[in-house]
């Protein structure tokens, strides 16, 4: 049987349900793009959200870390301070003490008697030490009358205690402005001792000078022996 040829109407249905065919097509393809631009939108807004929030964090930790390092170093400018004021105390307060020292030093220059002792056990020592048949020996010009009773009285101990003579020269060629005591030079010149106040008192600063800290200011943790 053959087929007959679409009328007008039915020319006009089919066109219809073509032209709704492809408006629902068009629409379920204009939803997929919507769908996947708004997908690709959320992904690029996380995306930025995420770069400023890392970009955020990193100026955050940069002004913490540079927040701490001037806060560290305001803390040791400090502590040093502090420090440095501390040892410019203890040294004020150390120099207070040998000073002290000093005076009761000159005291004993000024007491006859127990001076010309301790020149005597001065002298005698240095005898000893050097062991030579001469010996001159050097005093402040105030002192020249003092040196040589003092060692006068050291000669005969030395003979005593040696078994042998000496002769000695006494020079006033030390200042006045010492503390007094007294040096002595070999006969031969190859043997000089020291043996004034100021420098005994300067050797007893130096060896004592550490056993001194740890009595006033207590162990120093940072040192390990003293000498």
């Amino acid at each position: 049987m053959a087929s007959r040829p679409l009328n007008d109407e039915e020319v006009l249905n089919e066109m219809n349900k073509m032209v709704a065919f492809i408006k629902q097509e068009a629409m379920e393809k204009a939803r997929e793009i919507r769908v996947k631009a708004d997908e690709e939108f959320a992904i690029e807004k996380a995306k930025l959200v995420k770069q400023e929030q890392q970009a955020i964090d990193a100026q955050y930790e940069k002004k913490r870390k540079g927040a701490e390092v001037s806060q560290k170093i305001a803390q040791s400018t400090l502590t040093n301070k502090s420090r440095l004021k501390l040892l410019h105390r203890r040294e004020e307060h150390l120099q207070d003490l040998f000073s002290t020292s000093r005076s009761s030093i000159l005291a004993l220059a000024k007491d006859g008697g127990r001076y010309v002792q301790f020149l005597e056990g001065v002298i005698v020592q240095g005898f000893l030490q050097v062991m030579e048949p001469s010996v001159t020996v050097h005093s402040r010009k105030c002192d020249v009358e003092l040196v040589q009773q003092a060692a006068k009285g050291a000669a005969s101990t030395y003979n005593e205690l040696s078994g042998r003579n000496i002769s000695f020269e006494v020079e006033g060629s030390l200042s006045d402005d010492g503390a007094g005591g007294v040096k002595l030079v070999s006969g031969s010149r190859r043997i000089m001792l020291d043996n004034t106040l100021d420098e005994r008192l300067r050797l007893l600063e130096d060896r004592m000078l550490p056993e001194i800290r740890k009595d006033l200011f207590g162990a120093n943790p940072n040192r390990k022996f003293y000498t």
